[in-house]
Parts: C-alpha cells; structure tokens; sequence
C-alpha cells in the first residue's frame, strides 16, 4: 500500500477527500501537505481549469511489541492451596446459579482451569465473553489468596471458549481473503489477548498476509495486511 499520494480537485478539501477515498482511510490516519492551493492562481491560468494538488501521507501505526509474559510454575503446596481457594469460593458461589449447575477444577500447569456447566448460563457471558473474563480475573484473586504468586485461572462456562476460537478463526481465514482479494489492509475490533493469539496463530503459517496488533489495552486489536 502507497505511503504518500498526490491528489487533485477543484478545492483543497475536494483534492483532500479524493485522496483519502484513493487510500481508504480517515482524515486522522494522514499528514496533508498542500501543493498547488486554490488561491495561488496566476493571471495567465486565470481561465484554465482549476486544480487544487494535495500530497496525503500516512502516518505510522504505532505498534506495541509486548514480550511474553514469564509464566509462573506454582509449587504443588501453592496449587493445593489454591484449588482449596477456589472449591471454597465456588461452592458458595453455584448455590447462587440456576439448578443442577456444576463445576469442575483442573491442574494444568503453570495455570488452573475452572470450567462451569449449566445451559442457562448466557448472561455469565456476556458480551463477547466480556463477562466471562471479567469473572476469570475474580477467579485469578481468589485463588491467589495467601499465596505469594499470583495464580492465573482460566475460566470457560459450557464450552464458549472452544465455539468462540472456532469463530475467530473462520474469520481470520475471511478476511485474509479479503485482504488478498483487495490488496488492502483491515483493521479487526477491539478484542481480549486471549482471542488475538487465536487470531495471530490462525494466520502464521500464511505465507500472503501478515498480523500486527496496535493501541492500547482493553482497545488493542489486530491489523492484517499484505506481507512486503
């Protein structure tokens, strides 16, 4: 994709908005230079057609490179002690939920996993699983209760994270696609940074587009685009 263009038009804005159509981007994304203005017409050109010529140059994404979090092994007194954490959170906290709602602990270093079965438990959820992460980091406190490393805790209620992955990589594979298709870049929404290592694995092996991720968090999301 071109980094600066010239455009025309018969006013500066007109040459302006035909440049930004020509890179598919917003007016924020670029740096516009004029160079030919609509006021600085001489006497001979006087009848000539007016052209107004703009150079539009786009800016740089600001990319995060996050290292990879060193992932802490907990001893096995610190795990009994936060399954202990956990059975005594969740025992109290099922009661509170529809009938017949189950739970179920796993040791899988260097995390635990809590899964929660019901079919009545959508709106714990959420969003996106907006909800759900937010209970997954409640988890994650609770289970590190007396204990000196913080214990990470994922959480899935009734299967929603293996249909979600499912989800997210038909969609990088559509829109690796498109990109292909269009030779241009597409900026995906905002998503968890569990969801864009799904997205990110899904395309690594494709040898045509390439996955940056860019902004900050909870706004942080994944560009693919054409491989150089």
């Amino acid at each position: 994709m071109e980094k600066t263009i010239i455009a025309e038009g018969k006013t500066t804005n007109e040459a302006i908005e035909n440049g930004l159509r020509k890179l598919n981007v917003s007016k924020d994304r670029v740096e516009i230079k004029v160079l030919e203005s609509e006021d600085k017409r001489s006497f001979f050109s006087i009848l000539a057609p007016r052209v107004v010529k703009v150079e539009l140059t786009l800016k740089e994404e600001k990319v995060q490179e996050i290292k990879p979090k060193k992932e802490i092994i907990l001893s096995q007194e610190e795990q009994e002690k936060a399954v202990v954490n956990l059975e005594n959170f969740l025992k109290d906290f099922v009661k509170k939920l529809p009938e017949h709602t189950s739970y179920h602990i796993e040791k899988a270093e260097p995390y635990l996993k809590v899964n929660l079965n019901s079919s009545e438990l959508g709106y714990l959820i959420g969003y996106r699983g907006e909800t759900l992460y937010a209970m997954q980091n409640i988890l994650s406190a609770v289970a590190s209760k007396g204990i000196d490393n913080k214990v990470r805790v994922l959480l899935d209620i009734e299967g929603y994270k293996a249909k979600r992955e499912k989800t997210l990589e038909d969609l990088a594979e559509k829109v690796a696609k498109t990109v292909i298709r269009t030779r241009k870049p597409i900026k995906l929404e905002p998503m968890q940074a569990y969801e864009r290592k799904i997205i990110h694995s899904k395309l690594q092996q494709n040898n045509k587009v390439e996955t940056t991720s860019v902004g900050e968090e909870p706004y942080r999301r994944i560009i693919i685009s054409l491989k150089k």
